[in-house]
């Protein structure tokens, strides 16, 4: 054998050790992780359990979460009502035979604008109306009261701003013509919250300049309002009269007997568009029996 050849081998498990050096070097970090979770196990303390809430807590947390849920509510309610639909109760027969007594009413709140009486209580928060609009003849509109802004009327549209209006011999002239009224018959004033009771009562088509037609009735021919002065409407004001002629306390007559008067464009709240229910006499929230004492035929009546 040659001396070059002479070669020590190299040891049989070297490549094991080699191999074997890393695992070594890993080994080490897990341990000093291991130590770190011990230490972080040893310094966090464990959650404490909650302390059970008294009778009285329990209470109060519901009390605040039922107030919660009444307070969205009532705002929501307020919102609807102040920009879209708010609803009324007719209290008396003076727009019979279209609106009784007892019937419960949908008005619409955006079609003439926004103003402060279109709010809960009518805060003086501004004057005038926002996207105010014009109310057509012979719409139904419920307004306030001008000699209190704060009763509620409900009332048709006759007369516009600019307009005169007169009642001669118990007939309806706008601007000097005739409005055309045709004769249907005879009605009992024994109808549902009639004011004139055990009476005949004359139900007329009255046709207003601008084609719309309406019903209404009549109880006298010589009554004290059915021969007027001239009335001229002023700039920003309208005339209101009811559909049962002989009774309502309308714009004929003046605010010093309790009258309503010119009502003012700011007064207006929304017009009448549906009949949604309607009780008959007696009926009462405090009598639970009389709940369900309804005109049926009366539902969902649209008003024109």
């Amino acid at each position: 054998m040659n001396k070059d050849e002479n070669t020590t081998p190299e040891p049989a498990d070297q490549p094991i050790v080699a191999a074997a050096a890393p695992a070594v070097d890993d080994a080490q970090p897990q341990v000093e992780l291991a130590k770190v979770q011990a230490t972080k196990t040893e310094v966090e303390p464990e959650p404490a359990e909650a302390a059970p809430r008294t009778a009285q807590e329990i209470a109060i947390a519901e009390i605040k979460e039922i107030g919660t849920v009444v307070g969205v509510a009532i705002l929501l309610v307020l919102f609807l009502r102040t920009l879209f639909f708010q609803p009324f109760t007719i209290p008396s027969a003076s727009m019979e035979p279209n609106l009784y007594q007892g019937d419960y009413i949908i008005v619409s709140k955006w079609d003439y604008g926004y103003s402060k009486h279109s709010i809960q209580f009518s805060p003086p928060l501004f004057n005038g109306r926002i996207f105010g609009r014009d109310p057509k003849r012979g719409d139904v509109v419920v307004f306030k009261l001008p000699v209190d802004n704060k009763t509620d009327y409900i009332k048709r549209v006759v007369g516009l701003p600019g307009d005169t209006v007169q009642l001669k011999n118990d007939q309806l002239f706008i601007n000097g013509q005739l409005v055309n009224t045709t004769t249907l018959g005879s009605i009992p004033g024994t109808a549902p919250g009639s004011g004139f009771r055990d009476e005949t009562l004359t139900l007329q088509r009255e046709e207003l300049p601008d084609g719309r037609a309406h019903l209404m009735q009549d109880y006298v021919q010589d009554g004290p309002v059915d021969n007027t002065d001239i009335y001229t409407v002023p700039e920003g004001h309208y005339f209101m009269m009811g559909d049962n002629r002989d009774n309502s306390q309308d714009s004929r007559y003046p605010m010093s007997v309790g009258g309503v008067d010119f009502v003012p464009a700011e007064n207006l709240e929304g017009r009448a568009v549906l009949v949604l229910m309607s009780w008959k006499e007696g009926s009462s929230l405090w009598k639970p029996w009389t709940w369900l004492n309804f005109h049926w035929d009366r539902f969902f009546k649209s008003l024109h």
